[in-house]
């Protein structure tokens, strides 16, 4: 698994990045098409957020016939792997109980999710006991 860089990308730059994970090789002027402008930002706006994320380490760029294209240096599952392990640190100061509690209370869980949820906890009963 590849780990994200330590320089967490903020809010926006995230949910950007998130996107970037599922769109590789890809340049600033598509990315402002396809995904700035549905969201009101300009072309600017989306060029200074991609070169922040790839300064933090994040996006890699290669000149191919005279353009950047930009490829997150993560796959999709680990840029939101991430995304929820900064959410519980800065959010919840690391504990998932407050999450585990809003499941239980507030959350519309699909048979398909419960099943998730119940391999998951199995998994980690398993992997506390060989502690």
């Amino acid at each position: 698994m590849h780990a994200l860089s330590p320089k967490r990308p903020g809010e926006q730059e995230l949910a950007l990045l998130t996107w970037l994970a599922e769109h590789p090789a890809i340049t600033v002027g598509e990315v402002a098409e396809q995904y700035g402008a549905a969201r009101g930002l300009a072309r600017q706006t989306v060029l200074t957020m991609m070169e922040r994320l790839r300064k933090k380490g994040h996006l890699t760029r290669r000149r191919v016939q005279g353009l950047f294209r930009y490829t997150a240096d993560a796959g999709p599952e680990d840029v939101l792997k991430d995304a929820v392990g900064t959410f519980v640190s800065r959010t919840l100061g690391g504990s998932v109980s407050p999450f585990v509690a809003y499941l239980s209370e507030d959350a519309e869980v699909t048979p398909d999710e419960l099943a998730e949820l119940e391999a998951l906890v199995a998994r980690l009963q398993t992997k506390a006991r060989r502690s």
